[in-house]
């Protein structure tokens, strides 16, 4: 199963640049999903033995990761009747560009860490600091609340990863704590798109401006 860890976070990688580089919000949600499930099988692949407790953590991470949230936010974009990311504050080109260089730096920089010698050759942790590095851009660049939610999501995706470098020393107990963490962020993200949604009738944040007046 540890032979899988690579090809995973590749994946994983690779649909960081999926997201970064798509206008589509259900083609965003559906990316966030799958990479939801990759992190509950990653899940799976760096515990040494596949005890109950490792499968029950995947099952949840799945269920949250692919199947809670993302349900979620494709509710709020059918309630919200909007398909697309039309005019980001950075243009899809340049944010995809920077999510390549990014990745890269991480790479780099991973290189030069102190690593324990079992993650010095893996992609545990720079696909772990590219992911946030996703996320945050994200979080940055887009107008959409649901966007700005899958930016989060990301986010803790990175955080998930990192964790999983600690899974033989605190077995099971980061896993919780980064899931029950990204559960709650969820929900109350929902209860702010729903507001948002009501009060303006569109899911640009760039309009809560309004507020001050």
């Amino acid at each position: 199963m540890h032979g899988l860890v690579d090809p995973l976070l590749v994946s994983v990688l690779l649909f960081n640049l999926f997201i970064l580089g798509t206008s589509r919000l259900q083609a965003v949600v559906n990316g966030s999903a799958i990479q939801g499930v990759l992190l509950g099988v990653l899940t799976l692949c760096v515990h040494q033995t596949l005890g109950f407790w490792a499968i029950l953590f995947t099952l949840v991470a799945i269920l949250i990761k692919a199947m809670l949230i993302p349900g979620m936010l494709l509710r709020a974009l059918r309630d919200a009747a909007i398909r697309r990311e039309v005019e980001p504050f950075i243009g899809f080109l340049p944010c995809l560009l920077l999510g390549a260089l990014g990745t890269g730096a991480a790479l780099v920089f991973a290189g030069t860490l102190p690593l324990a010698k079992e993650h010095a050759g893996s992609l545990l942790v720079p696909a772990s600091l590219a992911t946030v590095w996703t996320g945050f851009l994200i979080l940055t660049t887009r107008r959409k609340a649901i966007n700005q939610v899958v930016g989060y999501l990301l986010l803790e995706n990175g955080i998930y990863i990192m964790g999983l470098t600690l899974v033989d020393a605190m077995p099971y107990m980061v896993e919780m704590g980064v899931l029950l963490d990204l559960f709650v962020g969820i929900f109350v993200m929902g209860i702010i798109l729903n507001h948002i949604s009501r009060e303006f009738s569109s899911m640009d944040t760039a309009r809560m401006s309004a507020l001050k007046e």
